[in-house]
């Protein structure tokens, strides 16, 4: 390889590297933000008290940017439950 071949071969390398890394960050933002929205939404339906809010109004509320976030509005829903 000539030495402008190796140069960007290595531009091109770290860019692919920049860009993984970039992507990590963001799935690990992604799952800290789902965790959070995870437990608000279990808060909504089996810990709170005060009714003046309409819960269904907040949990789709939730269900809508959970699904913007990514692409699964049933992503925080409860997946391995059996009714009866």
């Amino acid at each position: 390889m000539t030495k402008a071949e190796n140069r960007a071969a290595a531009r091109a390398w770290h860019q692919e590297r920049m860009r993984q890394r970039a992507e990590e960050v963001r799935a690990e933002a992604i799952a800290t933000d789902l965790a959070e929205l995870g437990r608000l939404r279990h808060y909504l339906i089996f810990g709170r008290k005060d009714r003046r809010a309409d819960r269904e109004k907040l949990m789709s509320a939730i269900d809508d940017y959970v699904g913007e976030m990514t692409g699964d509005r049933t992503a925080l829903h409860a997946k391995n439950h059996k009714c009866g």
